[in-house]
């Protein structure tokens, strides 16, 4: 059967959340059921006119499952787990897994060579958390540091930190990589990740000849409304259809996260912003045109929003971002700013290679002290590029990544 998509809105992803067994002899079985109930939803959303770009499977720490005494011993399991998706993966969906969170300084450590040897089959987080006194876990936060500086070295072109990042304040269930996470609590859930920006391209350009004829605020009124009731009709209509399916016992809809999540093979979210009325990603008007946006992925009726259900800014992997770089009009601190009103702080932003320890530490500091602070999801997820200094043009490989600026860390 030929089936016509919607060419405006497509899932970037259907998530299984599972709980890996201690033992290997079970592996399969958890993961072919995960596959199994991704599969049957993303069917029924397909048949329905939906594209589905990946199935991905979030296990819980690996450290509970994988054996973490030694390096050989992590990348046989995880060789084993690989063997498992491949064998598991008959069809044509792009089929990704994370590892879960490293929560300590060995687990940490093992994450450089396991990234190196096995890419999107291993992506991971760690979480930083608040410490007794309030102030960030300083000592997790240093080994995150020096995980970050050696996959730099150790992959080519420093690409291997796509695969990693350090979450402040995010909780369990976040559907995109590499923020996903669940500490066993979440075994059986199975969370929707939308990709909408060119619906929201759409929708404000058929606004803009009213656009001429209205002041700022009832402009800025008009396109939350468009935007919010197109995007809830979609996502309603989505989640209508997740709903139907029925699943394995044990299994449920856990929600749905409700952020644009921009990427090469969609509309510029730069593109958005302009629409409404800013000049260029960066100039004054952007921390507002953000906070507006924000408000639209929050303000979706019909779903249980999850995860960051919120404003992206990735940089390498949005095509407008990445020649926004380019031409010099915005920096670190412009995007620490606009994570004030929006998430999801500073993601897949290409740094110096020679960008030293304590500057990572920073940076990495002040995004925790904002999450925190302003109570919302944040994450640090800096590429160091061996070779390249401020301003440098990246020549990333990857098929996810735009090339852009390398951008200081001040």
């Amino acid at each position: 059967m030929n089936i016509s998509f919607n060419p405006l809105v497509r899932l970037r992803t259907i998530t299984a959340f599972v709980n890996m067994p201690t033992d290997r002899a079970q592996w399969q079985a958890s993961l072919s059921q995960a596959k199994q109930q991704c599969d049957a939803i993303a069917d029924a959303i397909e048949a329905q006119g939906y594209r589905v770009q990946s199935i991905r499977i979030v296990s819980n720490p690996f450290g509970e499952f994988i054996n973490v005494s030694g390096i050989d011993s992590a990348l046989a399991d995880l060789q084993h787990i690989t063997q498992l998706l491949s064998a598991i993966n008959t069809g044509a969906r792009r089929i990704r897994f994370a590892i879960g969170e490293a929560r300590n300084a060995q687990e940490v450590a093992l994450l450089p060579q396991l990234i190196a040897a096995y890419g999107d089959l291993c992506n991971a987080c760690v979480n930083i958390d608040l410490d007794e006194h309030g102030f960030l876990q300083t000592e997790l936060l240093a080994h995150s540091v020096q995980a970050v500086q050696e996959i730099a070295r150790t992959t080519p072109r420093g690409e291997g930190n796509f695969n990693f990042t350090v979450n402040f304040n995010c909780a369990p269930g976040i559907p995109y990589f590499p923020a996903s996470y669940h500490r066993g609590q979440h075994h059986g859930a199975l969370v929707l990740g939308l990709e909408t920006p060119d619906l929201m391209v759409a929708d404000l350009q058929a606004l803009q000849a009213q656009r001429q004829q209205l002041d700022h605020a009832d402009w800025f009124k008009l396109a939350f409304e468009r935007l919010s009731q197109s995007l809830t009709e979609h996502a309603s209509a989505i989640q209508r259809c997740a709903d139907g399916v029925t699943l394995a016992e044990g299994w449920r809809i856990a929600g749905m996260d409700t952020s644009a999540a921009p990427s090469k093979s969609c509309a510029s979210m730069v593109e958005v912003y302009q629409l409404l009325g800013v000049p260029y990603f960066g100039a004054s008007g952007t921390v507002e045109a953000s906070a507006l946006l924000t408000r639209v992925f929050k303000s979706v009726q019909g779903v249980t929003p999850i995860g960051f259900s919120g404003l992206m800014l990735a940089v390498t992997e949005d095509q407008g971002l990445a020649q926004a770089s380019l031409n010099h009009e915005f920096d670190i601190r412009a995007l620490l700013t606009y994570s004030s009103v929006c998430g999801i702080g500073l993601d897949t932003v290409p740094v110096p290679g020679d960008s030293s320890t304590e500057q990572i530490a920073a940076v990495m500091r002040d995004t925790g002290t904002m999450a925190f602070r302003l109570n919302k999801p944040l994450t640090v997820r800096l590429f160091p590029v061996p070779g390249l200094s401020a301003g440098d043009k990246t020549a990333f490989e990857s098929d996810d990544l735009c090339n852009c600026a390398v951008l200081a860390l001040p």
